[in-house]
């Protein structure tokens, strides 16, 4: 059965009082959206790089209780920021909060200004592929010791496309993968997926594929992407006017697409 395409919209939590957040995050839902994500950085992306930003975790605990519709989540959150075990309460948490409306997204991690000005180990690339390989059995387990227990079997997104470790984790723990590149880039990674799901004995259809959405209307760019696997769309929106148009467009793509059984 072939899954619907769901549309996500990541509120970039930079550039911006909170209220415009708070606002921006009622507006989506109100839009129609699948999924409400932030980020887990400490400072701006782009743009200014002092400008205003807030925290993720918190945000989210906030959004919970603000929305009652959409899934949230972190795209993604920093594995090297908090102890596993704390965060896997975190996020058992934010769940309860939001009558298990969280996605757990997770990655290891790569904007070095958190770490150095944050007082962590940046390390090598490879070391926190390991640290996150390390982490998310003990994120597991723990959901299993809490009580109360997580409402619901809490969805893991792993965003990455590296092929012989991130991939590889996808396969043993995700729900959702979150690649990156193009149509051609993400049907290669899917099949590196597909081949890790055989190795580990996990059905590939189990994983729900997500990337950004490409510009242009979805109508002319989509379809590149449905071809390579990709069912979930997110767009980026940031600070401080927090711009819903183009995704406005989306939304009313996947509605269309959803209903006519494509």
């Amino acid at each position: 059965m072939t899954r619907p395409v769901r549309i996500g919209v990541q509120i970039q939590p930079q550039h911006a009082d909170y209220s415009q957040i708070r606002d921006a995050v009622a507006r989506a839902e109100e839009a129609g959206v699948d999924i409400i994500y932030n980020w887990d950085h400490f400072f701006p992306l782009y743009g200014e790089p002092d400008g205003k930003h807030f925290e993720c975790w918190t945000m989210l605990g906030a959004w919970a209780e603000q929305t009652s519709r959409v899934e949230i989540g972190a795209l993604v959150t920093c594995n090297s920021y908090r102890n596993p075990e704390l965060l896997a309460d975190m996020a058992r948490t934010v769940d309860h909060m939001s009558d298990g409306r969280l996605i757990f997204g997770i990655g290891s991690g790569w904007f070095e200004r958190d770490y150095t000005e944050y007082g962590y180990d940046f390390g090598t690339a490879g070391g926190r592929l390991d640290n996150l390989s390390e982490a998310l059995p003990r994120i597991t387990a723990r959901w299993g010791k809490l009580n109360p227990a997580p409402t619901r079997d809490i969805p893991v997104l792993i965003g990455g496309g590296g092929e012989r470790k991130t991939l590889r984790y996808t396969a043993q723990y995700a729900h959702i993968w979150h690649g990156f590149g193009d149509a051609s880039t993400l049907e290669r990674k899917r099949k590196v997926l597909d081949d890790w799901c055989a190795d580990v004995g996990r059905d590939p259809a189990e994983i729900e594929r997500s990337a950004g959405a490409p510009e242009g209307t979805p109508e002319d760019v989509a379809k590149p992407l449905l071809d390579a696997g990709i069912t979930q769309f997110t767009l980026g929106v940031n600070g401080p006017d927090y711009d819903l148009s183009t995704v406005e467009k989306w939304i009313a793509w996947r509605d269309q697409y959803n209903s006519s059984g494509s």
